[in-house]
């Protein structure tokens, strides 16, 4: 009986005494941990690093540097930091340079740090919530923004990157498995691999939605409200949808008219809005420009506030979470982890939740919690620091936009290769078709096509992207994400490295029927082990009813063998 318990996870309703604990080990630490994944910080990386030792060593690869598309750190790829930004961090972090040299600094930078130095000493625990005086500073941004009313800054939160956000939402979110829940959230295909690593450490369930990407990565209604459909018949009850706009790594945009279904859909189906917009400045295209999520549930009517929670809540009432962060747009500061969130009809009770979690680290670094008010706050026109940041900000959007367009109609060009443009965030996501001997080479690895893919290009060209299935795609489809943040003077040569690699791959794998043969062999061989994974899965079915599984026999057209198939029913 225990071995039965053990093996579908419920040893831990086995109550016994327990003896000495084992040693800390993989085999030994907690599983959700060892169960969840990072893609963008995951094996393509780690092989990386361990290039770029070697090229510092003096090793001769066949290349000269390592140029690092994986992740969206403006500043690794020779990104400028914002002048006025600096100076400010400058003065608050050395307050010396106020009492002897504020001479050296513009008017409004040394204004700007008396202010921030005057409501915190930067080396001091801040409140929880964060230092009111930023907080104050991201309301009148929000409320300039949407062109509506500001929020209570007592609604903000001054956050380590909106990954922390992300993380108090999904915590107080998702209830425990222990306490018989089965609680999970929406998530769109692909997705930034945040929500499906901390769905998994906080034993929740990643529902996806597929965007559509044959229409630009749309999304639609009727997918979420299909997803959430067959989440309920799993015994799943659905908390929260995650939305990123723009699309990360998918680079779209969504509409006013599709972000009002939403907004309708999340309110009759009672789910928590989780807006992921940390891209808000990254758009490329001249007739959009940004639009909030909180912009568009003001102007459809929906109230900030929650209302008394001993009067319950109503049903008709939006509850919104909206995400922004000081690492992406045009400041690229990744490093010093900086954001915030706003809650827009969130009950008190939950606030204070929210509030508790933060306390647990106390609060977040002052120095993020400034950068986070000089993003929302940034100099004046008129005044001496504007000049220069206006030039640096439009400059550096500039810059993107072109890349963006460069590497979009780069990736176009290749064989095999189609891609979506990139009409925001920082990222491309191509799809590939690559030869079945390819796919065959990936199977004898026990690699995805996509990730084998990823290998050989840093291998090759020491350019590091990350695998699509890191993501989540498609079922069948294999895509890469990379960002469009290499220097612009680099560009060209990272596509025609890009381009080089690509063809020869192609050319080295192209094959003949027998090739095709082989690979629909290995195929078999692996629906033949998962045959035999099933009827050892069997031992521990029930009377094998056939209710919840069927049995497919399928003639192969290349080989002309017959394999069965087990599939479960949803």
């Amino acid at each position: 009986m225990e071995a039965i318990f053990s093996s579908i996870g419920l040893r831990r309703f086995l109550h016994r005494p327990a003896g000495r604990a084992p040693k800390w080990s993989k085999e030994t630490v907690n599983q959700d941990v060892l169960n969840a994944s990072y893609a963008v910080r995951g094996p393509v990386l780690d092989l990386a690093m361990k290039m770029e030792e070697r090229l510092r060593s003096g090793e001769s690869l066949p290349f000269k540097e390592m140029i690092y598309c994986n992740i969206g750190n403006p500043q690794s790829l020779q990104q400028k930091p914002l002048t006025f930004v600096r100076q400010v961090l400058s003065l608050v972090t050395n307050p010396l340079l106020l009492e002897k040299h504020s001479d050296l600094f513009p008017s409004d930078a040394v204004a700007r740090a008396q202010k921030y130095l005057g409501a915190h000493p930067m080396g001091a625990y801040s409140n929880s919530q964060g230092i009111k005086t930023v907080r104050e500073e991201v309301a009148a941004f929000i409320g300039k923004r949407d062109q509506t009313f500001s929020p209570d800054p007592d609604a903000i939160f001054l956050i380590n990157g909106a990954s922390e956000g992300v993380r108090y939402g999904l915590q107080s979110l998702l209830r425990p498995r222990l306490a018989g829940y089965h609680d999970g959230v929406l998530v769109p295909i692909p997705q930034y691999p945040l929500y499906s690593a901390l769905t998994t450490l906080l034993n929740g369930e990643l529902v996806p939605y597929y965007l559509r990407e044959e229409e630009g990565w749309t999304l639609e209604v009727g997918d979420l409200e299909e997803a959430l459909k067959q989440a309920r018949a799993r015994g799943v009850t659905v908390r929260g949808l995650v939305v990123i706009n723009p699309g990360n790594p998918t680079g779209q945009l969504l509409s006013r008219a599709n972000m009002e279904k939403i907004i309708e859909f999340c309110v009759q189906e009672n789910l928590v809005l989780m807006a992921d917009e940390v891209y808000q400045t990254n758009i490329y295209v001249d007739d959009r420009g940004f639009l909030s999520f909180r912009k568009v549930a003001v102007d459809m009517g929906y109230p900030p506030d929650a209302g008394p929670e001993e009067q319950g809540m109503n049903k008709k009432h939006l509850q919104l979470v909206s995400f922004h962060s000081v690492s992406k747009g045009f400041m690229g500061e990744c490093g010093l982890r900086g954001g915030y969130m706003e809650l827009f009809g969130i009950p008190p009770g939950v606030k204070a939740q929210l509030y508790k979690l933060a306390s647990i680290s106390l609060c977040s670094n002052t120095i993020g919690q400034v950068v986070t008010g000089l993003m929302v706050h940034p100099p004046e026109e008129g005044s001496p620091s504007f000049p220069t940041y206006e030039g640096e900000r439009t400059a550096t959007l500039a810059s993107l936009r072109r890349r963006a367009q460069k590497l979009t109609a780069g990736l176009g060009n290749l064989e095999g290769v189609s891609v979506q443009p990139s009409t925001g965030a920082m990222y491309s996501f191509p799809r590939l078709s690559l030869p079945p001997a390819f796919h065959a080479e990936a199977v004898k690895q026990g690699a995805k096509a996509d990730e084998l893919y990823c290998i050989r290009l840093v291998e090759a060209t020491g350019i590091v992207v990350v695998p699509g299935s890191g993501f989540g795609q498609v079922d069948g489809s294999w895509h890469f994400r990379t960002t469009f943040l290499p220097p612009e003077d680099k560009m060209d040569s990272v596509m025609e490295r890009l381009g080089k690699f690509h063809k020869e791959l192609l050319d080295a794998y192209r094959g003949t029927r027998d090739t095709h043969k082989a690979f629909a062999q290995e195929i078999i061989l692996g629906l033949e082990r998962l045959n035999a994974w099933h009827r050892k899965l069997n031992q521990y079915m029930c009377l094998m009813c056939s209710s919840c599984y069927y049995v497919i026999t399928e003639r192969c057209q290349v080989t002309s063998a017959y394999v069965t198939m087990v599939s479960f029913k949803a």
